[in-house]
């Protein structure tokens, strides 16, 4: 996948183009993330990208003229345009899962108060959220959203299937983890993790996914709760255990 990322500060993206596993897939070929300044295209001459907003207000807002030579230069037109911005449609799984099948994205990184509305007209641009909250500019979220949908794209995870069945992916929230020592300060792994019997290991997990869903997102566990025909006898057991928890 080839992703052109516009923003003012192309340095921050060293965190995900040159460490972890979004790194190596752009090692590897499978990401390939170009990142182009803003400011070169400004003729400003103090490579000045943004001013003052029409109207009044506070803070500023990035000019259109910039982005509109920057897009140009990366070739965005008849490409799919994101614009990370809180106002946007909310990033969820399918939306992710969406996006990896894409073969190229074009990503504008909004800052200050946002960008000229007459960018986001022109260019037809998808408004896209990470959550109900502002940071400082659209950078973060770019970077949340590359890392999601990257772990989808084959050949990024060692495992295909891993990706799918991670935490939230899987419909509930993930089952608590240990590694050794098997006791620690007095705490012990629970002894079901080694006594070797793989079905009562899987269900177990499964029950302590189902109770911190239930505990920590009720929205989640109900999803689940009412859609799940797919269940074992077992599971439907422990399903109705957990339900009756207070």
């Amino acid at each position: 996948m080839k992703i052109d990322v516009l923003t003012l500060f192309p340095e921050m993206f060293s965190a995900i183009t040159e460490c972890s596993i979004t790194g190596r897939a752009a090692d590897n070929g499978i990401l390939d993330i170009r990142l182009t300044n803003i400011r070169d295209f400004s003729e400003d001459k103090h490579r000045r990208a943004d001013d003052s907003p029409f109207g009044g207000g506070v803070g500023m807002v990035m000019t259109a003229d910039p982005v509109f030579r920057a897009l140009e230069a990366v070739g965005a037109s008849g490409k799919r345009i994101l614009y990370m911005s809180p106002r946007g449609r909310m990033l969820d799984y399918a939306g992710v899962l969406e996006l990896s099948l894409e073969t190229e994205i074009v990503v504008l990184c909004g800052h200050y108060e946002g960008v000229d509305e007459r960018i986001l007209e022109y260019w037809g641009m998808e408004e896209i959220s990470i959550g109900d909250y502002i940071l400082t500019g659209g950078e973060l979220a770019a970077m949340v959203m590359i890392d999601a949908v990257a772990r989808m794209i084959s050949g990024v995870l060692g495992d295909r299937q891993s990706a799918g069945e991670e935490s939230i992916y899987s419909g509930l929230l993930e089952h608590p983890q240990y590694t050794k020592p098997r006791e620690y300060r007095g705490m012990q792994v629970p002894e079901v993790l080694v006594g070797g019997n793989h079905e009562l290991i899987r269900l177990w997990k499964f029950e302590q996914s189902l109770v911190l869903t239930k505990k920590n997102r009720p929205d989640l566990f109900e999803r689940f709760a009412g859609g799940c025909g797919g269940l074992s006898k077992k599971e439907r057991k422990i399903l109705e255990k957990v339900m009756e928890m207070t």
